[in-house]
């Protein structure tokens, strides 16, 4: 998931640096406001930051901190859930802000408007989305917590 996430991004970054796509961005407010700050840079920075990063930075915590502490994750079921719940998340996070982006960009050079009448589901979207985000980092840092905490009471 990692890897993808960066091919994504990277495909985010590049095709908003093409002059066409890069004019119609900074039409739109790119990247200090407007809808176009949702697709550069809050979209292609989550895409590469949590999906990229942050899911790597997981992965290698599952993998190495058994290696350093000689004792098992607390939970391999809490391991599996903390990946699929940030990746539903940053997932559904990326496409809902691209999705919301591009509508009220085109909007707001067609009919500036109609804005506020597709904005108004902005929130609600965004906030069940990085809900879920929230889960799956929560799940990861309980388990971590609960594998160190086991690992310090056994004085390990």
């Amino acid at each position: 998931m990692s890897a993808f996430s960066f091919f994504i991004g990277t495909m985010h970054g590049l095709l908003q640096v093409v002059p066409a796509v890069r004019a119609w961005l900074d039409s739109i407010g790119s990247p200090y406001g407007g809808p176009g700050h949702m697709i550069d840079p809050l979209a292609h920075a989550h895409i590469n930051l949590v999906g990229g990063v942050t899911i790597l930075g997981m992965a290698i915590t599952y993998y190495m901190l058994p290696k350093i502490t000689g004792k098992a994750m607390y939970s391999q079921r809490m391991a599996e859930h903390s990946f699929w719940w940030t990746t539903i998340g940053v997932s559904a996070f990326y496409i809902a802000l691209l999705i919301f982006g591009f509508i009220e960009g085109n909007l707001w050079l067609t009919d500036p408007a109609q804005v506020p009448a597709i904005h108004r589901f902005y929130g609600p979207v965004i906030s069940i989305a990085a809900s879920i985000l929230a889960v799956g980092f929560w799940v990861y840092l309980a388990n971590v917590v609960m594998t160190l905490k086991d690992v310090y009471k056994k004085g390990t």
